[in-house]
């Protein structure tokens, strides 16, 4: 017997990619919901080789459910996320709501997979954002080793990060480049975002950090260590799919450059690709469709006492988002809900 499943925001970047993944990874399904808003009420989306019509989320009844994948905001998932835990189905949250709750778990099932049990405090589990769930996945089987200190990171965000919005005014603005008379002025981004990047994502703080940034250390200590330092600069880039990182990593003890190429390639959803020689690193652009967090650029860091520095991409759609959902889903289903 399999497990019924609801994909809330279905017709979304995010929801389309957690109905491919479960087909794709083939998880035990018995019946799967698609739901969105009630504008989207009989769309069509698709679920493997098969058709599923929209359903509206607000007329949805989730008693007899088993997991819910919600990729539908911060604000409806206030309304409709309470209502599936009271219901008896467990939540999978993309939204930053859940994150920061302490009786929530936050999870990347590659670092911390056993903090899934702790669903039984709300029946709810929360997805971390995406810059941090690829980063976090690098880091682990480093820290087991040397044990971090402290991390700087510089992310180079893909439009597809702030919806179909973002990635219509990319393609919109680089029309226009070549158009004379065409203007787009910006209206998801601050600024222009075709042939510029934004050193802003998400609104500024007190201390001159902006939330993404606040979230990545916060979310950071949550998943991996309290103890972690983490400094982080986040900035938009005109592309379409796929987060880049920067990442320069202090350590406790030393970390030699080669111990820890061999050590990220046995470490699960890592794959190195590092040749020192033109090309020989992964891009945004390549990794695409994939469930890797990609590690390139793998060197000493000369000017700390145990540093190193390295290069990290990955599809933010399916790890930052949906692949790392269906993954909460696998572990919750194997060691907890045992249906399947």
């Amino acid at each position: 017997m399999g497990y019924r499943v609801v994909v809330a925001g279905a017709t979304g970047n995010v929801g389309r990619e957690m109905l491919n993944i479960l087909a794709e990874r083939e998880f035990p399904v018995e019946e799967v919901a698609a739901l969105a808003s009630r504008r989207s009420l009989g769309t069509e989306v698709s679920f493997g080789d098969r058709t599923l019509r929209v359903r509206d989320i607000d007329a949805f009844d989730f008693t007899g459910w088993d997991i819910a994948l919600f990729a539908i905001g911060s604000e409806a998932t206030k309304t409709y996320a309470p209502r599936a835990a009271a219901a008896g189905c467990v939540v999978i949250d993309n939204s930053s709501l859940y994150r920061y709750d302490p009786a929530i778990p936050l999870v990347v099932p590659e670092v911390n997979a056993d903090a899934v049990a702790d669903y039984r405090n709300r029946m709810i589990i929360a997805n971390p954002n995406c810059s941090t769930a690829q980063m976090v996945v690098a880091l682990k089987p480093l820290h087991d080793r040397a044990r971090i200190r402290r991390v700087v990171v510089s992310t180079y965000q893909s439009v597809s990060g702030a919806g179909k919005e973002g990635m219509d005014e990319l393609w919109d603005q680089t029309k226009a480049i070549y158009n004379p008379t065409a203007e787009v002025p910006p209206k998801t981004f601050q600024k222009q975002i075709a042939f510029n990047v934004i050193p802003q994502i998400d609104v500024f703080m007190e201390d001159g950090s902006t939330r993404e940034e606040w979230k990545m250390v916060v979310e950071t200590k949550k998943i991996l260590d309290p103890a972690i330092r983490v400094a982080a600069t986040c900035v938009r880039v005109p592309v379409f799919v796929g987060h880049s990182e920067a990442i320069n990593i202090e350590f406790e003890d030393f970390l030699d450059e080669e111990e820890a190429r061999e050590i990220l390639r046995e470490a699960p959803g890592v794959l190195v690709i590092d040749k020192r020689e033109p090309g020989g690193y992964v891009t945004p652009i390549e990794c695409v469709g994939d469930y890797a967090t990609f590690v390139s650029r793998i060197r000493q860091d000369p000017t700390v006492e145990n540093g190193l520095s390295l290069w990290c991409v990955s599809d933010n759609l399916r790890k930052g988002a949906a692949l790392n959902a269906v993954q909460i889903a696998e572990v919750l289903g194997s060691r907890c809900l045992r249906k399947g």
